[in-house]
């Protein structure tokens, strides 16, 4: 057995401690994302066995993320739960296709600055959402909404026994997640969010705390495959722009956590379309569950990395110790208070927020930052799917302004025609500056223009340019006499 599976203690020991971080994400996750706990538990199942299985990242672990819960709890308020399975669904096939054609490795291309853009506006709106889950109040649907409404919501609970024990207890998990780092290396073997979780629970049923605790309704009771009429709502353009913001957010989220995991360990590397496949598959097994959507967790990944792991069997192990929690203690879940949960994604939200990030890009890529702190700010104000397209919008408008350098020189020797040379890339982008530039010359001198230092000249700029020599040429001066590029 040893020969055939060198690795399999190291492999083994990682599974458990995978399995611990684990747990408690996905119930919390599911929990935020309005659906039964026990979908969190089926996509870490499938997130585990099917894609844990798969080849593309040997290390990286799949489940249901905290950047998905803020687009899964918009969908399930607009479109029900019965539709999720199928908005999962299209994701896996997208996701399928996408690494079947190769596409894999063009993720890679996305402005960085748009992904952590896009994580740190999914940080603020879930951290938002889940302060008023602590404080056992109704959040309201907008990002922004949520963060005006935090105040009022936080001074209500001080006035509420019951809204101050769950505050109290949602606080106190977010305060053991922060300090447990700082704890006795025998203690720090339980994962963070395990022992916060598992504290809570224990103060809430010692204290007989008047909180909310998980519903259970077991695990093949949540379990709903999407039925053939569902399936008529793939007609709905709401429905398709939710798949394709799914597909995109899920797509990068997994492949940028791939190339994070491959910086934490020597052993081998990501293939970025055999990974994507992986998720598609695994989506798609999600989908037809009506389970949650899956991506590849940092968080999962890096314990699993640092707990010893070496190959793709520790993450298929931590899936099949999910499946027999699920199967076997579905009960205990009930006796978890749910602002423990909120808590828990509290700080994972903040984790989201790149704050170090921001700081070193605006002293040394100002614009970059721009676009991080623009893509942040639009998915608060309006929504997740228009947030990232003004990100991405932004990011090609940037790099358009960039590619498009220009340098104008002109020559006057005070006699004879004026020297004008132009050098790069001239488009539209710098079109009045060219113009503005070549109208300022001398009306009653003969001009020599000379483009052969352009490497690229667009339509819109050589209409332009012949426009003005004709005009120049009008005034009674000798024709301007060009050098083509």
């Amino acid at each position: 057995m040893m020969t055939k599976h060198p690795h399999l203690r190291q492999d083994f020991a990682a599974s458990l401690v995978v399995f611990l971080v684990a747990l408690p994400l996905c119930v919390g996750v599911a929990v935020a994302s309005g659906v039964p706990a026990e979908l969190g538990l089926v996509t870490g199942i499938v997130g585990g066995i099917v894609t844990g299985a798969m080849r593309g990242s040997s290390l990286q672990v799949s489940g249901p993320a905290a950047g998905l819960t803020v687009l899964v709890f918009e969908a399930v308020q607009e479109f029900g739960l019965p539709a999720l399975g199928v908005i999962v669904l299209a994701t896996g096939v997208l996701q399928l296709l996408m690494g079947a054609l190769k596409l894999g490795r063009w993720f890679r291309a996305i402005s960085v600055s748009v992904v952590e853009g896009m994580l740190a506006g999914i940080g603020l709106v879930l951290i938002a959402g889940q302060l008023y889950a602590m404080a056992d109040a109704e959040a309201p649907a907008s990002g922004l909404a949520k963060i005006a409404g935090l105040p009022g919501a936080l001074a209500d609970a001080f006035g509420d026994t019951g809204a101050l024990a769950s505050l109290g207890l949602g606080a106190g998990t977010v305060a053991v997640l922060v300090l447990w780092k700082r704890m006795p290396g025998a203690l720090r073997t339980v994962p963070g969010p395990l022992a916060a979780v598992g504290l809570a629970t224990l103060v809430a049923v010692v204290f007989s705390l008047p909180v909310a605790t998980v519903e259970v309704k077991g695990l093949l009771g949540s379990i709903q495959p999407p039925s053939l009429s569902s399936f008529g709502e793939l007609a709905d353009v709401g429905l398709l722009a939710t798949i394709i913001a799914f597909t995109l957010i899920a797509s990068a989220e997994s492949l940028f956590s791939a190339a994070a995991v491959d910086r934490l360990h020597d052993g081998p590397r990501t293939e970025y379309d055999k990974e994507l496949i992986a998720q598609g598959a695994g989506n798609t097994v999600c989908g037809a569950l009506g389970a949650l959507p899956m991506t590849a967790v940092i968080v999962r990944s890096a314990a699993n990395v640092q707990a010893g792991a070496r190959t793709k069997a520790s993450r298929v192990l931590h899936g099949v110790w999910l499946l027999l929690f699920a199967a076997l203690l579905p009960s205990v879940l009930a006796y978890i208070p749910i602002p423990a949960l909120a808590g828990i994604l509290v700080h994972a939200g903040s984790k989201l927020i790149p704050v170090t990030a921001v700081r070193s890009l605006w002293r040394e890529h100002r614009g970059e930052a721009l676009i991080l702190m623009v893509t942040a700010v639009s998915i608060v104000a309006v929504s997740m799917f228009e947030g990232v397209l003004i990100g991405l919008a932004l990011a090609v408008a940037k790099t358009a302004w960039e590619a498009s350098h220009l340098k104008l020189e002109v020559i006057d020797k005070g006699a004879g025609p004026v020297q004008a040379y132009l050098s790069g890339n001239a488009t539209f982008l710098r079109l009045p500056k060219i113009l503005d530039s070549l109208e300022a010359l001398p009306q009653d001198r003969p001009v020599e223009l000379d483009l052969s230092g352009l490497h690229h000249l667009d339509h819109a700029c050589r209409t332009a340019l012949e426009s003005w020599a004709e005009r120049h040429s009008a005034a009674g001066t000798e024709p301007v006499r060009v050098t083509s590029p």
